[in-house]
C-alpha cells in the first residue's frame, strides 16, 4: 500500500523499501529486547521465589554483593574460594539455588575452564560433635574431568521452571535451579566440558 503513493520514480521505491526495512529491523530488534527482559524478570521471580522469605532472599543477596565488592569482583572471589591453579580462568559466574537435604541452598555456580564449582552464598549453621554451633560455607568442586554428564530438566507442571542436573562419573548428581538466566549459563557449562 505504501507503494502506490509513490508510483512516480524507482528512486522514490527504493526510498520506501529502505525506510520500510529500517522499521522491520527496529521492530524485530524491539521484540528480541523484550524478550531478554521477560526471560530475565521470569529468572528474578525464579530465583526469589526458591529462597525460604524474600526479606531473607534480599538479605543474602546484599551480603553476598558486598563481600564480592570487598574482594573486588567475581573472579578473585572465585580464586579466594577454591585454590585457583595456573592456567585456569573463570568463564561464567551465576547465582542460583543448589538443592540439598535441606532445600534449596542460595549461592554462585562458578564455571571455569578446569571445574564446576557452587558457593552458598551465607554459611550454613552445624552443631559439632562437642555441642558447638560452626558456620561454614557450603562448596561443591567438581572437575570437569569427573562430569560425566550434564541434563537440562524442567519442571512437568510449569516449565519455565529450569534445572541443570550434574552427573558425575562416581555417579554422584548436584541440582542446580533458580538461575537468573539458565540457558546462558547451561550453554558454558558445555562448552566448558567440550573444550576440556
Amino acid at each position: 500500500m505504501v507503494l502506490e503513493n509513490f508510483n512516480g520514480t524507482p528512486f522514490a521505491n527504493g526510498v520506501v523499501f529502505k525506510i520500510a526495512g529500517k522499521v522491520d529491523r527496529k521492530k524485530n530488534t524491539m521484540i528480541r529486547h523484550e524478550k531478554k527482559a521477560d526471560n530475565f524478570v521470569h529468572g528474578i521471580r525464579e530465583h526469589v521465589r526458591l529462597g525460604p522469605k524474600i526479606s531473607e532472599t534480599v538479605k543474602g543477596k546484599l551480603s553476598l554483593g558486598a563481600r564480592i565488592l570487598q574482594l573486588g569482583g567475581v573472579k578473585r572471589v572465585f580464586k579466594q574460594i577454591f585454590c585457583v591453579g595456573e592456567g585456569e580462568k573463570l568463564l561464567k559466574a551465576s547465582q542460583c539455588y543448589l538443592s540439598t537435604t535441606a532445600g534449596p541452598t542460595a549461592g554462585l555456580l562458578f564455571i571455569s575452564t578446569q571445574r564446576v564449582a557452587f558457593c552458598s552464598e551465607r554459611p550454613i549453621k552445624f552443631s559439632s560433635s562437642n555441642g558447638e554451633l560452626v558456620r561454614f560455607h557450603y562448596k561443591v568442586s567438581i572437575p570437569l574431568r569427573k562430569v560425566k554428564r550434564v541434563d537440562p530438566s524442567e519442571n512437568v507442571k510449569n516449565p519455565s521452571q529450569k534445572y541443570m542436573e550434574i552427573v558425575t562419573v562416581d555417579n554422584f548428581d548436584f541440582w542446580f535451579m533458580g538461575f537468573l538466566n539458565y540457558q546462558k549459563s547451561f550453554n558454558c557449562l558445555q562448552q566448558a566440558l567440550s573444550q576440556s
